[in-house]
């Protein structure tokens, strides 16, 4: 592995070379540009936002007091960055920055802090991820390992909504739920707590959060094991580290305790709604509708303005086959927030059982505008292959297949079906090479879901005088999924192994066995 990452590492040198952190100083290796940072980030931060539960949209306020925080150690930063900061609709006590300066933190996490100062510290942590350029740095190392200039294939941790998302959105996931390194962690720590300092708060609530953190990891509290802690895990030296960075920095500055509760007040009294929400929606993944419905009911009681609550009872009502109701919950969830996509693919869905094509449709395509999900795709897909459009049909289930989630399995399977026959070299994997006796044989591979038959390939080879021949061989039988038929070719004996290149193998035909 050094021997071909140095090679790769002079050439990105070539192309990009080094220059010095903004925060630290050092002199790294750049190959992620300013400009290609903030692209990432604008593009990813909706999408990630979604797949995190959406925006906070109760108590805008609270949103606002939020940024204002993150603002005022945004403007202290070593590097200007066109920051962002939002409060995620999430239980999950959980804060994360992505490239170019788009931050979050869980509703779930704010109701664990005490003060403003601890605000501070966890914002200033997540600006100095952005600062430092530590997300795109854990990109460049998966680029140098893979040796290309950007990664292809991210999979989307199973949490939350990610396990549907597809295409770009993957990368968004991937870029949140990371785990940092320890250098990463202890130059965040650090110079977070400067940033506080030069804001004016007092960098000693870092170290008091920290000791929180510790606590509560080894009280093994899941939903922290789920949260912060999977990607900025607490430990006994970054306590010390910070009370060592607190006493350089010197005592004093703003606490905001009283200010901070009383921004906080509405979040903490309407918690219990949360909770059981929470509960609701596990029940409901459990296929226990009558808990899931009256833990929803119970919510919205408490918080009547909570969009996430209506769809809660949306959700069980429509497995309960109670359309209509159910429409009138995902109405009212729109109604309070119409930016967040379950809405829109749950009423999409509801409408097209009610026979309404034209609004189904209408909703779907909405909600990959938000979030562009297996779900809504794979639907759009049936939809467009009713109509008759087989072009879009197919779009549609490509983009939905690289899900592996159940509807991007289905979509998969549509897409084998509509396509495969007409398509096969698009699916089927072929390979020539030779056996014992030297002579030319072909491994047909079938990596699908689907076993296919009737398959026939084509060969094409240049004879003595350099003329280029071809001829066709079936494939006898069934290939099962996932497994490879191999072929014996009367070409051969071949005596020059350089001459195995210059035969070209193709499939001209196959069918699906079902």
């Amino acid at each position: 592995m050094r021997r071909l990452l140095l090679p790769i590492l002079l050439i990105a040198a070539l192309f990009y070379g080094c220059a010095a952190n903004p925060v630290t100083g050092k002199r790294e290796l750049v190959l992620v540009s300013e400009p290609q940072e903030i692209a990432m980030g604008r593009k990813n931060y909706g999408p990630s936002r979604q797949m995190q539960g959406g925006d906070y949209t109760v108590d805008p306020a609270l949103t606002e007091y939020v940024k204002g925080v993150g603002k005022r150690l945004a403007a202290v930063s070593d590097r200007k960055l066109p920051y962002e900061f939002a409060v995620l609709n999430n239980s999950v006590p959980n804060a994360w920055a992505m490239p170019g300066g788009k931050i979050a933190v869980n509703r779930g996490l704010l109701v664990e802090l005490k003060n403003e100062a601890e605000l501070a510290a966890v914002l200033g942590h997540e600006i100095v991820h952005a600062a430092a350029r530590h997300g795109a740095k854990s990109m460049q190392r998966g680029m140098l390992i893979q040796g290309a200039v950007m990664a292809t294939g991210v999979a989307a941790r199973d949490r939350d909504y990610a396990d549907l998302a597809v295409a770009g959105a993957q990368v968004g996931a991937a870029l949140i739920t990371h785990k940092y390194g320890r250098d990463a962690e202890r130059e965040a720590d650090l110079y977070g707590m400067v940033y506080m300092k030069r804001a004016g708060y007092d960098p000693q609530a870092a170290v008091g959060l920290q000791q929180t953190f510790l606590r509560l990891s080894k009280n093994r509290r899941q939903d922290w094991i789920s949260g912060l802690f999977a990607s900025h895990p607490p430990s006994q030296e970054r306590v010390e580290n910070n009370r060592a960075t607190a006493e350089r920095l010197g005592a004093g500055g703003e606490i905001g305790a009283r200010r901070y509760q009383s921004r906080l007040a509405h979040l903490k009294q309407t918690k219990t709604a949360y909770d059981a929400y929470d509960k609701g929606r596990k029940a409901l993944g459990k296929g226990d509708l009558t808990t899931a419905l009256k833990m929803a009911d119970k919510a919205i009681r408490i918080e009547p303005r909570e969009a996430h609550f209506y769809a809660l009872r949306g959700d069980a009502r429509f497995m309960q086959k109670r359309l209509r109701e159910a429409m009138v919950d995902y109405n009212r969830a729109i109604q309070y927030n119409p930016d967040f996509f379950h809405y829109y693919v749950q009423r999409g869905i509801t409408r097209e059982k009610l026979g309404d094509k034209a609004g189904a449709k209408k909703d779907l395509e909405r909600s990959i505008k938000l979030l562009p999900t297996a779900t809504a795709l794979n639907r759009l897909g049936n939809m467009a292959l009713a109509g008759g459009d087989r072009r879009q049909a197919i779009n549609y289930y490509k983009k939905a297949a690289r899900s592996r989630s159940e509807p991007g399995q289905k979509a998969a399977r549509s897409l084998l079906r509509l396509d495969l026959p007409q398509n096969p070299n698009n699916y089927l994997q072929v390979r020539s090479g030779l056996n014992k006796q030297r002579n030319v044989i072909v491994k047909v591979g079938n990596p699908t879901s689907l076993a296919v038959h009737r398959v026939r390939i084509v060969i094409q080879y240049p004879d003595a005088q350099g003329r280029l021949r071809q001829f066709s061989q079936d494939v006898t039988g069934v290939i099962p999924p996932g497994k490879a038929a191999i072929i014996k070719t009367p070409l051969g004996p071949v005596k020059d192994s350089g001459a195995l290149r210059r035969i070209k193998v193709k499939i001209e035909r196959a069918a699906l066995a079902e």
